[in-house]
């Protein structure tokens, strides 16, 4: 059933951001066209605007994927389809993971088509060449390769902005407890959630930095970033987000087998 049901929500949110991909591979496609034509002011004047564009649209499709998958689950678990939904022969477990496996899976998606976004608008030999001297120095000093450093640095990104998606869900779940207000009330815990878990991340972050100097430093005083103090930050960074995701995932299972109050 979970593959029904992950086959299900991967079919409906691709096809809401299918939109998004294809608008943005065309503005990214003119954006290389024009940019290749040189001594046009006219030319430049436009490809500057397909340019904007394009970037508008890499921001466009990371907000609507975010927006997409908590409006999708609160329609569909507590909305207008949940009573369809409810009626389905799955336990609240797997309804819960389709929902946070999907969007992974999208996520995941989307970063992908970005970065192809990026590589059809931007990339040349000479920009590849000031990227690597950009990021060839602080790989360096770090010990990795450029490669591994942008991983980890996407990564990242990748897991917070997961973590954020799924803290929604979080605020729907306990919004939708409320007798009123469900919405501003989801926004509201949502919120909450969110900021307590980026203090729980400072705040072990601190407790290591006690037994390290280079971190303290960042804490007690303005001193500069060291090498070790990059490298611990982003170790520590990985093993954060993904505890706190998959703290957040059990979390949601456990209020969500709770009960559900359809609208």
């Amino acid at each position: 059933m979970l593959k029904k049901l992950l086959k299900y929500e991967l079919r409906f949110s691709l096809r809401h951001l299918a939109i998004f991909y294809s608008i943005g591979v065309f503005f990214a496609l003119l954006t290389r066209l024009f940019l290749r034509i040189e001594n046009s002011i006219v030319m430049d004047v436009i490809s500057k605007i397909c340019s904007g564009v394009t970037i508008s649209m890499i921001f466009n499709i990371l907000i609507n994927n975010v927006l997409a998958f908590w409006g999708r689950f609160k329609k569909n678990l507590y909305g207008d389809e949940s009573y369809l939904t409810h009626t389905l022969p799955v336990n609240k477990h797997t309804m819960y993971l389709s929902k946070a496996l999907s969007a992974l899976i999208t996520l995941f998606a989307s970063m992908a088509v970005i970065t192809l976004l990026l590589f059809v608008a931007y990339y040349t030999k000479e920009n590849m060449q000031a990227l690597k001297n950009l990021l060839f120095g602080i790989a360096t000093s770090l010990d990795s390769n450029i490669t591994g450093f942008v991983f980890a640095l996407l990564f990242i990104f990748f897991l917070q902005t997961a973590n954020v998606l799924q803290i929604g869900f979080t605020g729907t779940i306990l919004g939708h407890r409320m007798q009123t207000n469900k919405t501003l009330f989801s926004i509201a815990f949502g919120f909450v959630i969110y900021m307590a878990s980026q203090t729980i991340i400072l705040v072990l972050l601190f407790l290591v930095s006690l037994f390290n100097a280079d971190l303290i430093n960042l804490f007690i005083t303005n001193g500069e970033f060291t090498t070790n103090a990059i490298k611990i930050l982003v170790i520590l960074s990985l093993i954060a987000y993904m505890g706190m995701l998959f703290g957040v995932y059990f979390l949601n299972v456990k209020l969500f087998k709770q009960g559900v109050n359809v609208d």
